[in-house]
C-alpha cells in the first residue's frame, strides 16, 4: 500500500505543480494584455498632445512597457522553473536556460536605460533651476 500512496502523492504534486505554472502563465498573459492596453492608451495620448515633450513621454512609455514584460517573464520563468522541477527534459530545461538568458538581458538593459533616463532627468532638472 505504501508504493501506491507515494504514486498517488506524486501524482498530486505533478498536477499541483501544473495547476500553479498554468496560473503562472496566465498571470504573465494578463500582464502582457494589461501592459499593452495602457501603453496603446499612453501612445494615443502622445499622438494627441504634441509638444516640446514627445520624446521624453515616448520614451516613458517604451520604458514602462518593457519594465511590465520583464514582470511577465518572471512569471513565465517561475512557471517553467516549476515544471522543469517535476519532470526534467533536456528540451524543458534548454527553454528554462534561454529564458533565464533573455529575462537576463532584457533587466540588465533595461536597468542601464532607466538609470540613462534617470541621469537626463537629473541634468535637465539641474539646468532648469539654474536658468
Amino acid at each position: 500500500m505504501a508504493p501506491d500512496l507515494a504514486g498517488q502523492l506524486e501524482t498530486y504534486v505533478q498536477l499541483g505543480a501544473r495547476f500553479i505554472s498554468h496560473a503562472a502563465e496566465l498571470a504573465a498573459a494578463l500582464i502582457i494584455a494589461a501592459a499593452v492596453a495602457e501603453a496603446l492608451w499612453r501612445a494615443l495620448l502622445v499622438f494627441a498632445r504634441r509638444d516640446r515633450a514627445d520624446d521624453e513621454r515616448k520614451e516613458n512609455l517604451r520604458l514602462g512597457l518593457g519594465r511590465w514584460l520583464a514582470v511577465s517573464l518572471e512569471f513565465l520563468l517561475a512557471a517553467d522553473i516549476l515544471l522543469t522541477a517535476i519532470a526534467p527534459s533536456w528540451d524543458d530545461i534548454g527553454k528554462l536556460g534561454a529564458i533565464a538568458l533573455i529575462r537576463t538581458a532584457l533587466n540588465y538593459f533595461l536597468q542601464k536605460e532607466t538609470e540613462a533616463q534617470a541621469g537626463r532627468l537629473d541634468k535637465a532638472q539641474g539646468t532648469g533651476r539654474a536658468g
